[in-house]
């Protein structure tokens, strides 16, 4: 680990829905790296979705014990606790760190926490309660407390038939959240399934129903703490005691808020009670204080284990784990399963044989670190983890293909109930946790496909016996049963799109997208819903043909998508030239037949064309000639760079090519458009303002668009918006000109001079475009004039050197400039 990088430590805490890791996540997006740690596989794999959506997949690494996905240049990785990786990053976070006080896994928390830095900023999460501990351990670390956004009020107790939506019912057993899916399923239509022993496929599934409005309840357990983001408005508790591992006891009043926080999003104010008014499930008045307010005892204590333990022998190994804490806060771990596993492997003389040399202590250490997913208990474990330490230690160190095979071809199969399914998913997750080990493997890479492939379809059978069995289809076969007759019913789309079922708002159809009014979402409503949906198809279809037969004037190009009459309806990607992007058509379109989709996409691939043809020809006629089997390679090297460069390039790095051209293909140039400049090759008609707009718009798409300069500007200061030449301006000195002024001048001047004589520019065209004297004297210079005496009146042409920027001729010095101010009058 990080321990001896330094950097800022910062220590943020505070209840839940504070936005203590969306902080986190914005910090570690702000640093070149990063790493966070989370309690939970489903809380990793959420954020890095989130930073994936960012950063790109092929920059962000998900780390967990079952999971790997690792690109080759990740620089931000999301992971669990215990996979946080050893290497530097310039951020480190870790989350939910009052987790230090868990006798199961608070050693871990606890290593983390002291042993975990950032190059150049740490952040910890957790708790208020967390605050004495960082203290005392971490005394360097700047604590800030963070307020929740919204408000947590108890509504009492309430039944689960009185339970209003949007509401979650914590249990604490996967018996007792079964128990409570059924009886929702029999009294209000049913409810979505989330447990911590779900995969993060299954888990997104259940909760993507009940974000829908598919179900209004959702049953979890306390997993739904560990800051997973859902869209609920109450929290009930079924019961107030768990398991803890070890014994049957109440929840801390610290846990009970974590729970209870998840009510409410953001600034919208959640609820939380219980569902029995009396007895051991029933709040205490005290409880509901300390919740509301956020008041909850300090920790006192931290778990410890020796994160970095001495793997010589294994006695030293044991040694090392049992070893006392400093004297202080923290407290020994009680003993955890890879611990006691290790204690029960230690006892055999054939594992005593194998483990002469420290490598092989630490083999024997990571496979005691196999976790128990499937719950076996020590027994049953441990024979597992010695029949694997037993292939690691022998041969090639590889566990053999054909066990490995065999053992994950019994679970892939979707047949079987709920428990049979949740039972085969722990099983796998064993060995994607294994396959994930890159030296226990011949082929690591092909088994963690194998596993991942195997997870994804028990996680996929799991949702489907899940919603099966807990969510009532009553509700589908009355939406199906008046699929006939629902023409009969008064659906209306107003002028602006709004939807309307006998006169009663129900969504909104903008363009080709639906969007349900957040009211409509209620039982009572589902079947006008459904009607109103297939009526909607008709409205789609004539919007459809009337994009088909629109003007073009009713599209418009803008941020890289393609709007109709307002409305979104596709975007571009890169195609084979920057004048012929492909387009795509946005999702919202997917609603409408396939061969209707194809004449819209037809219809704008026109459409487009027809405004490059109109606005940007040049950029369609340079990709040709870029493409010209028949053009010299010097032509089609301009021609390719110039058409890359969207139009407008500098002369400079062209010029061996320009220098090769013939005078047929420089006509040719000139015939599409193209001014081969004296400093810039161009159109001018790209300049204008239509124009700029469409070759920006395309340049985007590869994400190349250059800054919009002030419309109309003829001069910009340099450093402006848009003073560069990709944009159309020359830099000169502390402004930049327009690169078809710069050629009017230097046109000017050439028509000035005779011959290699001395000769005095007229300043009128200069001054008229608003050039400053030192700005015309370095442009003067840019185009192979010097004035060695400094007199305004003995400019000479020198011609420009083929290799270099030409700068004011030395001998000149400031005069230069000097005599051109007193030429302009400014002198």
């Amino acid at each position: 680990m990080n321990s001896r990088v330094s950097g800022t430590v910062t220590a943020v805490l505070g209840p839940t829905n504070t936005g203590k890791t969306h902080l986190a996540v914005e910090r570690m997006c702000a640093h070149s790296s990063g790493i966070i740690g989370f309690p939970l596989r489903l809380l990793a794999r959420e954020v890095y979705d989130r930073v994936v959506a960012i950063k790109g997949a092929d920059r962000v690494a998900l780390v967990t014990g079952e999971e790997k996905i690792l690109p080759p240049d990740a620089r931000w990785f999301l992971c669990t606790a215990e996979s946080m990786p050893a290497h530097e990053a310039a951020f480190v976070a870790l989350d939910e760190a009052q987790l230090g006080a868990d006798p199961e896994r608070g050693h871990v928390f606890t290593d983390r926490l002291l042993r975990v830095r950032g190059r150049e900023e740490t952040m910890i999460l957790g708790s208020e309660a967390l605050r004495p501990m960082i203290r005392d351990l971490v005394p360097e670390a700047e604590i800030v407390g963070r307020p929740r956004f919204s408000t947590l009020t108890y509504a009492g107790a309430k039944k689960i038939s009185r339970l209003p939506k949007r509401s979650a019912i914590v249990a604490f057993s996967a018996e007792e959240v079964y128990a409570v899916a059924e009886m929702l399923r029999r009294l209000r239509g049913g409810a979505a399934v989330v447990m911590g022993a779900l995969s993060p496929r299954t888990r997104n599934a259940q909760v993507a129903m009940f974000q829908a409005g598919e179900v209004d309840y959702l049953v979890a357990t306390d997993a739904i703490g560990m800051g997973l983001n859902m869209d609920v408005a109450h929290v009930a508790f079924a019961g107030l005691h768990k398991f803890d591992g070890r014994r049957q006891r109440r929840l801390t009043v610290a846990e009970m808020a974590q729970i209870a926080g998840r009510a409410g999003r953001h600034q919208r104010d959640g609820t939380f009670g219980a569902l029995v008014e009396e007895g051991p499930g029933a709040f205490l008045p005290e409880e509901v204080l300390a919740i509301e307010e956020h008041r909850f005892p300090r920790l006192d204590h931290l778990f410890w284990r020796d994160g970095d333990p001495d793997l010589s022998s294994i006695d030293a190994l044991i040694a090392s784990l049992e070893r006392p804490p400093p004297p202080g806060v923290l407290r020994a771990a009680p003993q955890a399963i890879d611990l006691a596993v290790l204690k029960r492997l230690a006892d055999e003389p054939w594992v005593r044989d194998r483990t002469r040399r420290p490598s092989m202590v630490a083999r024997l250490w990571a496979a005691c670190g196999v976790p128990d997913f499937r719950k076996l208990g020590l027994d049953p474990h441990a024979r597992f983890v010695e029949r694997l330490f037993r292939h690691l230690s022998e041969g090639h160190g590889h566990i053999p293909h054909q066990w490995f095979a065999d053992e994950i071809a019994r679970l892939d199969t979707v047949a079987g109930d709920v428990e049979t399914l949740a039972g085969r998913l722990a099983a796998i997750r064993s060995w994607a946790y294994i396959a994930q080990r890159a030296d226990w493997l011949a082929d690591p890479a092909h088994w963690a496909e194998r596993t991942r492939a195997i997870e994804e379809r028990l996680s996929d059978g799991l949702h489907a016996s899940l919603t099966q069995r807990f969510v009532d289809k009553r509700t589908t076969a009355l939406i199906r049963r008046i699929g006939a007759d629902a023409g009969a019913l008064p659906v209306v789309v107003g002028p602006e799109g709004e939807v309307t079922v006998e006169d009663h708002p129900i969504g909104r159809l903008d363009g080709f997208r639906f969007s349900v009014e957040p009211g409509a979402r209620a039982g009572d409503k589902r079947m006008l819903l459904a009607a109103a949906e297939k009526r909607l198809g008709t409205e789609r279809a004539r919007r459809a043909a009337a994009l088909v037969e629109a003007d073009d004037a009713q599209f418009a190009l803008a941020d890289g998508a393609i709007g109709w009459t307002g409305h979104r309806v596709a975007s571009l990607a890169p195609g084979p030239a920057v004048a012929r992007p492909r387009i795509v058509l946005d999702r919202d379109l997917d609603c409408l037949d396939r061969s209707t989709r194809e004449r819209i996409a037809e219809r704008l691939a026109c459409w487009l064309t027809a405004a490059v043809a109109r606005q940007a020809p040049v950029l369609a006629a340079l990709a040709d000639g870029a493409r010209d089997p028949s053009a010299t390679p010097a032509f089609r090297a301009i021609a390719a760079a110039l058409e890359a460069a969207g139009g407008i390039a500098p002369r400079l790095p062209l010029r061996a090519s320009l220098d090769a051209l013939g005078q047929d293909e420089r006509r040719r140039f000139r015939r599409i458009g193209v001014t081969l400049g004296a400093l810039d090759l161009f159109d001018p008609r790209l300049l204008k303002p239509g124009a700029a707009a469409l070759r920006r718009a395309l340049m985007a798409v590869r994400g190349e668009a250059p800054d919009t300069p002030r419309e109309g500007a003829t001069v910009l200061s340099r450093g402006a918006p848009g003073a560069t030449v990709a944009a159309g301006y020359r830099p000169l000195g502390l402004q930049a000109v327009r690169v078809d002024l710069v050629e009017r001048i230097a046109r000017a001047a050439h028509d000035a001079r005779q011959g290699r004589a001395p000769f005095a520019p007229d300043p009128a065209l200069a001054t008229s475009i608003g050039l400053e004297p030192a700005t015309l004297a370095r442009l003067m210079a840019e185009l192979g004039f010097q004035n060695p005496k400094g007199d305004a009146a003995h400019w000479v042409w020198r011609g420009r050197p083929a290799a270099k920027r030409v700068a004011v001729h030395p001998a000149a010095g400031d005069n230069a400039f000097a005599g051109l101010s007193a030429l302009l009058g400014h002198g």
